[in-house]
């Protein structure tokens, strides 16, 4: 892993290679899992157009299933970027599977840890810095929306997006709760899936330029950016988007973690 400092100082080299951030493990990786991903899925890619062929960005998605991280890592490494994420620690412990992350460049965190949400900012920041692409679910976990819709999201990325000035480009995918239902882990291997991705017109963040630390104006700032991924996605779809958006915290429902699973004790 190239962070050469500390958790709260992290720094990371540039991105060089050919997808742009890629390295011996993103390629041996992407060899194994991309002709997986060919057969079992039908690929419709859209807006490849939006999505900045070098320098920093910020690619934000839905979130519906275990597989999303895979589906949109595709979508990003096809159109020339090798994306990093943030992802939970859990993932980064088990034997093989935790040293081809780390090896990778991704970072786990443990969530909903204190402390947890600072160190997660600063290995974003200095990923920006370097250059990077950088691949967000600003939900923080796959949503509670019994319809798949987004919802309420954390402010975690507008407050990266405004700190950074990084361009944020919204996405959107579909058929991923088809090929691995939300919580399974049993994938419908065919016939193939159809999945659908798409990236919109990067976001405008200036209105909410030095006001990191004001929370109501990054609540504003996070709804902007997800009725832009909502709005992608009802286009996918072709539905209109529910008026009412889900708000975890005024439910019963665990914020992070299997609730299906919970619920059936």
């Amino acid at each position: 892993m190239a962070n050469q400092g500390s958790d709260l100082a992290p720094i990371y080299l540039p991105p060089s290679g050919h997808p742009l951030g890629s390295n011996a493990t993103w390629k041996f990786g992407a060899s194994l899992v991309i002709p997986l991903l060919k057969l079992i899925t039908k690929r419709d890619w859209r807006g490849a157009e939006n999505l900045p062929a070098s320098g920093a960005v910020i690619a934000i998605s839905n979130h519906i299933s275990y597989v999303d991280p895979l589906i949109f890592a595709h979508f990003l490494y096809g159109n020339g970027r090798a994306v990093r994420f943030l992802g939970k620690a859990s993932l980064f412990k088990v034997p093989i599977l935790g040293w081809i992350l780390r090896s990778a460049e991704q970072v786990p965190v443990e969530r909903e840890v204190k402390g947890s949400s600072t160190i997660a900012l600063a290995h974003a920041v200095a990923f920006l810095k370097a250059g990077h692409c950088l691949g967000v679910y600003p939900e923080g976990t796959l949503t509670r929306d019994q319809d798949l819709w987004p919802m309420l999201a954390k402010t975690g990325l507008a407050r990266l997006a405004v700190i950074t000035k990084a361009p944020v480009i919204p996405c959107a995918q579909w058929g991923a709760a088809e090929l691995l239902p939300t919580y399974s882990k049993h994938p419908k291997l065919w016939p193939r899936t159809k999945v659908t991705v798409t990236a919109g017109k990067p976001l405008d963040f200036s209105p909410w330029y030095g006001k990191e630390e004001d929370h109501d104006a990054m609540v504003e700032a996070t709804a902007y950016a997800m009725k832009a991924v909502t709005t992608l996605l009802g286009e996918i779809r072709g539905e209109s988007p529910p008026v009412e958006i889900f708000d975890p915290h005024g439910s019963d429902l665990p914020r992070i973690g299997n609730f299906k699973k919970r619920k059936n004790k």
